[in-house]
């Protein structure tokens, strides 16, 4: 992969990517921009090029990506200060949550290829959801390398329409925080069944951990998954009639993701 990317952000998210590029056994050229020098110095170590401003950069380097993975509060003015490194053929790449395609087209050149990206935490091991759209200007090799990079960090999806990555958020972007919270949820019912908290813990979590990977291999669907766990008549039954009784557990966890859902709507609409 020869591929010329430019990195603006090596935080926790952006260092989590790099890590997944340089592992290629062909990796692409990697520019990072960042003004901590804790994480130009760990981009280094990686085998980027790391500089604190864009004023450091080669006025004539021309990229093929450029990713913005910053706070989205941050992104429309970023990508005014690097105008001069977009070219027709540089797609830019964002990871800003609730940064609409149309916002960033505003602070860049007109029929810029842009990518929008909605990944969540465990990307951060490699195990994360990522989930893209992008404008009429990207063109499929870029399509092909963006996902081929972010497949470095996990599953990768696409949705055609924009206006569903509101659903994306509630669903992957801000999935992981309910799973968290189930496993606060189960390690309490073990503490208040009589178990001591730190086995009560170890319970929880790694029932949880396994369970996630189990269905991510099984062929099975998650439906016939719980039936198979589910003797007649024996404890799983009895707790799955509480969770499912009226289809409480299922309404609430659909209420819950819409009300994330909306509140992405709200906040498109603030910014």
């Amino acid at each position: 992969m020869t591929k010329k990317i430019l990195l603006i952000g090596a935080g926790n998210m952006g260092f989590a990517m790099l890590k997944g590029w340089m592992s290629f056994e062909d990796p692409p050229q990697v520019t990072v921009v960042d003004p901590s020098q804790e994480y130009q110095t760990r981009a280094t170590q990686v085998g980027a090029r790391a500089f604190a401003e864009p004023l450091d950069l080669d006025a004539a380097q021309i990229f093929d990506l450029i990713v913005v993975a910053v706070k989205p509060h941050y992104v429309t003015d970023i990508l005014g200060a690097y105008k001069k490194w977009i070219s027709a053929k540089t797609t830019v790449v964002s990871v800003a949550a609730g940064v609409t395609i149309n916002r960033m087209a505003q602070a860049l050149p007109n029929e810029t290829a842009i990518i929008r990206c909605m990944p969540n935490t465990p990307a951060a091991i490699g195990q994360g959801m990522m989930v893209l759209c992008s404008n009429t200007h990207v063109q499929p090799d870029a399509a092909k390398l963006a996902e081929k990079l972010f497949a470095t960090s996990g599953k990768v999806a696409w949705v055609a329409d924009e206006t569903l990555m509101d659903a994306v958020t509630a669903i992957s972007g801000s999935g992981p925080a309910y799973v968290f919270h189930f496993v606060e949820c189960l390690t309490q019912a073990g503490i208040d069944l009589g178990l001591p908290e730190e086995t009560a813990a170890i319970l929880a979590k790694q029932t949880v951990s396994g369970a996630g990977q189990m269905v991510a291999a099984a062929s099975e669907t998650p439906t016939q998954l719980r039936q198979n766990v589910t003797s007649p008549n024996g404890t799983t039954q009895a707790a799955l009639e509480v969770l499912m009784q009226g289809r409480a557990f299922e309404k609430l966890l659909g209420q819950a993701a819409r009300a994330a859902r909306d509140r992405g709507v709200e906040l498109d609409q603030e910014s």
